[in-house]
């Protein structure tokens, strides 16, 4: 076996960790809570240690350039902050923030996806 097919398959585990674990969290978030061993007064830590990976996964992203790797960012970036303002518009708390950033994500997706499509273009 290939060292490039080990990194694939080690990337296709991780999507399967990462997916089991949200859909835990969507269906049963006591069970999330559980499975990942977070606790509920240490979440704004986590929150800091995610956004921090987030913003070092994009510095690298837009470094390397890749336009399809980087509408795939703004695509995941436009989920969140969507998903994020429709959790608490639905409690009735302020979700503007979010629903901005899901907004500016959407824009530079477009951005990047145009940019791609000239690209292939030339």
């Amino acid at each position: 076996m290939s060292l490039a097919l080990l990194t694939t398959l080690c990337g296709g585990v991780t999507v399967l960790i990462l997916g089991a674990l949200s859909l835990a969290f969507w269906t049963d978030p006591a069970r999330g809570m559980a499975q990942t061993t977070h606790r509920l007064e240490t979440l704004p830590l986590v929150m800091a240690d995610r956004y921090a990976a987030f913003a070092v996964l994009a510095l690298v992203f837009t470094i390397y350039g890749d336009l399809n790797v980087l509408i795939a960012l703004f695509a995941v970036c436009a989920f969140m902050g969507f998903a994020d303002g429709v959790i608490y518009a639905r409690a009735g708390h302020p979700h503007m923030k979010h629903t901005i950033s899901g907004v500016l994500s959407s824009v530079a997706l477009a951005i990047a996806a145009a940019a791609r499509l000239t690209q292939g273009a030339s």
